[in-house]
């Protein structure tokens, strides 16, 4: 029996719905991290008294540069996600970067972008 080379329709749509579910939710997390780093809530300190808002006012840097790392690291996840997407409509999802090889499910099912198997990632860190 020859070697599987590409996960069939039927598995690469199983994937699809994996991805898409974690893209709407990704999607919501960093609209709700831009509305925060927006301030579109409107949770200021402009009522409260001088004291506490040199306080909040350096909770609130400290809050926002975290926030914009989150929100980078999000936004670089959605795009991995997406790119899956394309790879799916590409036939090409799964499919090992290096070697060629199928990537496992079960990996593909908690890491639904990655481009490669666990065994080449650590081949890459060495």
């Amino acid at each position: 029996m020859a070697e599987k080379t590409r996960y069939s329709d039927e598995e690469l749509e199983e994937f699809r719905s994996i991805i898409n579910e974690k893209l709407a939710t990704a999607r919501q997390d960093y609209n709700q991290m831009m509305r925060s780093l927006m301030n579109a809530d409107g949770n200021d300190v402009d009522d409260t008294s001088p004291t506490y808002k040199i306080l909040e006012e350096g909770s609130a840097t400290q809050t926002k540069e975290e926030l914009i790392l989150q929100s980078s690291r999000l936004q670089k996840f959605i795009q991995g996600l997406e790119a899956a997407l394309v790879r799916i409509e590409n036939k090409t999802y799964g499919i090992d970067r290096i070697t060629g090889e199928l990537i496992p499910k079960e990996r593909l099912r908690v890491v639904p972008h990655a481009t490669l198997s666990v065994q080449s990632k650590m081949a890459g860190k060495k």
